[in-house]
């Protein structure tokens, strides 16, 4: 029978404790700690102190050490269930979905009615594709708590994902009239590509990013949609302007070094020469059924991948966070690479294994092949290939002052620290194309290139040829690829839900005067 869950009132009466609560809710975080670890030296079983500790790590981003103190809270104390939501939400935000449902579902016994559990709930669901499912408890909880507009956006979120535009527009706005302020629902409209916002909405926006007491969060939010809303009504000096503002506000959070990226290159430049895979030809995973879709974001990675698609041997999922997860195991700074020198083949062979076990969960189709576009994966190619010798790999190129413009006017939810700077983006795009260069020559036509502006001036000969480059049969449906009514997940659904086009060609030029630090790092790669 699992204990009681724990006496938080008597555990909270210690000072020390309270005074580290009070530093956690604070933020304090360099008090907050060692004001637990000295509790929990003295009282290793204080499970609300364990519970504390690991909400620290997981704000720093030390999920397994989370992992493992809520574990043991939860040994300790198995009625304890905010420690097992916590656990979930750490298992959701590690990409393990189907372990946090099953945390879910123990709590979902005890407390059926919960809020938060079933929102969670729904959002793991959509991790692993199970839209359908994610949908329909996002519509139960909603009939319950129809005031609440965080569920109304992820309902859109998922509604975007399945191609109901118009309900998901709809459950977006539903959500603005609850919360007018909330910056991810304007900027979740405006990064439908397709709405365009009226007056009404242009002077809303403008009153909440104008206001004191706007979070930085809300507040960049609200400059990116702006930005897209001056961008349509072609007004680029105040576009640009908006556009900065975001950039500027969301690139003071995250930190992202460059040199970080160049170093990275580097080592895989040493290590990843024509004698390594020699050396190492036969050995890893030899399954066939990855397909990568690799490069910079907003270069046309969903078009190739809705294609692909519609093939009938060919299953899309989405962007996995599996190979940078493995990657990381290797250990990090300039570890990896000592590690990958000396790995052996078996090593190699249980890695591969390990990724096509991980990503299993996505694939409902039974289809041979399945497609990751996970675009930062051009950093791992190296590793990809010592793993998985015969997955294939697609480098989507865009035209470089296109593509990174591109990337400057969207915000991204994570991983993507490079493009909140011109010089950044400029930097990015160089070491992407340097490492790129690198493949053509240690491993001559092993990638295969598909170049965006190619593809839209020629579709027919463009998938054509891609088809072949894959050794896949050709197939007229995916000529017809946005005809699929398949989930997309990216920031591109709705354009590839239409066929071929230029809209998106040419766009940085408007906003030309502005952009000297973007061509300056891009250097000769620059129109």
């Amino acid at each position: 029978m699992a204990s009681a869950p724990p006496d938080f009132a008597k555990a909270t009466s210690n000072p020390r404790l309270m005074e580290a609560a009070l530093a956690l809710h604070d933020n304090r975080l360099s008090d907050a700690e060692p004001l637990l670890r000295a509790h929990l030296k003295a009282d290793p079983f204080d499970v609300a102190a364990v519970r504390m500790l690991a909400e620290l790590a997981g704000r720093i981003g030390r999920m397994a050490d989370a992992e493992t103190l809520l574990r043991r809270a939860l040994e300790l104390s198995p009625g304890f269930g905010a420690a097992r939501a916590n656990l979930a939400t750490v298992l959701y935000r590690t990409n393990r979905a189907g372990e946090a449902i099953a945390e879910l579902d123990q709590l979902a016994r005890a407390d059926p009615g919960h809020e938060g559990y079933a929102n969670l709930r729904a959002a793991a669901l959509g991790q692993i594709g199970e839209y359908g499912e994610a949908l329909s408890l996002y519509e139960q909880v909603l009939e319950r708590f129809p005031d609440q507009p965080k569920l109304w956006m992820s309902y859109g979120h998922t509604l975007k994902t399945v191609g109901r535009q118009g309900d998901g527009i709809a459950a977006y706005r539903r959500a603005l009239d609850v919360a007018p302020g909330l910056g991810e629902v304007w900027w979740s409209l405006a990064n439908l590509k397709t709405v365009r916002f009226d007056d009404s909405d242009l002077a809303a926006m403008e009153s909440q990013v104008a206001r004191d007491d706007v979070s930085d969060d809300d507040r960049l939010h609200l400059h990116f949609a702006l930005g897209k809303a001056y961008e349509d009504a072609a007004q680029y000096a105040l576009s640009f302007s908006h556009y900065a503002d975001g950039n500027r506000i969301r690139a003071a959070q995250n930190g992202y070094d460059p040199d970080d990226t160049s170093a990275h290159v580097d080592r895989c430049i040493a290590l990843f020469t024509p004698d390594y895979f020699a050396a190492r030809e036969g050995e890893g995973c030899d399954a066939p059924d990855p397909v990568f879709i690799l490069g910079m974001p907003r270069a046309g990675s969903t078009l190739i991948e809705q294609i692909l698609a519609s093939h009938s041997q060919v299953e899309g999922t989405m962007e996995l966070p599996d190979i940078p997860a493995l990657f990381a195991g290797l250990g990090g700074g300039a570890s990896w690479s000592d590690r990958l020198a000396v790995m052996s083949g078996e090593e190699r062979r249980a890695l591969g294994a390990d990724f096509l076990r991980r990503t299993q969960i996505q694939r409902k189709s039974g289809k041979p092949f399945f497609i990751d576009k996970l675009p930062n994966n051009w950093m791992q190619i190296g590793f990809i290939l010592s793993i998985l010798p015969n997955a294939r790999i697609i480098d989507a190129r865009r035209d470089p002052m296109d593509c990174c413009f591109s990337n400057f006017k969207q915000h991204f939810a994570k991983g993507q620290g490079f493009s909140y700077t011109l010089d950044g983006l400029g930097r990015y795009y160089h070491d992407y194309v340097r490492l790129m260069d690198h493949f053509d020559a240690a491993l001559p036509g092993r990638i295969v290139r598909v170049i965006h502006e190619d593809l839209l001036d020629d579709p027919d000969r463009g998938i054509r040829g891609l088809l072949a480059a894959l050794d896949l049969p050709f197939e007229a449906d995916c000529l017809s690829f946005h005809e699929n009514d398949r989930a997309v997940r990216t920031a591109s659904s709705e354009q590839v839900r239409r066929p071929i086009n230029r809209d998106g060609v040419g766009l940085w030029r408007p906003y030309e005067e502005w952009l000297g630090p973007l061509r300056d790092a891009l250097g000769d790669l620059a129109i």
